[in-house]
C-alpha cells in the first residue's frame, strides 16, 4: 500500500498492528485510547466521573 494513499484511519490502524507484534515498544503492550476504544463513549463518560468523584472526595476530606 502506498503510504501518500493512505487515511489517518488507516495509518492509526497499521501503527497499532505494529505495536501490538512489538509490545515493549509501549509501556505494557496497551494504552489509553485501547481502553476508551474498547468502553465506548457511554464506559468513558462514566470513567471519568468516577476519577472526577475521586478528586472531589479526596479534597473533601483530606484538606
Amino acid at each position: 500500500m502506498n503510504n501518500d494513499n493512505e487515511t489517518p484511519e488507516e495509518r492509526r490502524e497499521r501503527l497499532r498492528h505494529q505495536e501490538l507484534k512489538h509490545p515493549s515498544s509501549s509501556i505494557h503492550g496497551n494504552n489509553l485510547s485501547d481502553l476508551v476504544g474498547g468502553l465506548g463513549w457511554k464506559g468513558t463518560g462514566i470513567l471519568i466521573l468516577i476519577i472526577l468523584l475521586g478528586i472531589v472526595c479526596y479534597a473533601a476530606f483530606f484538606r
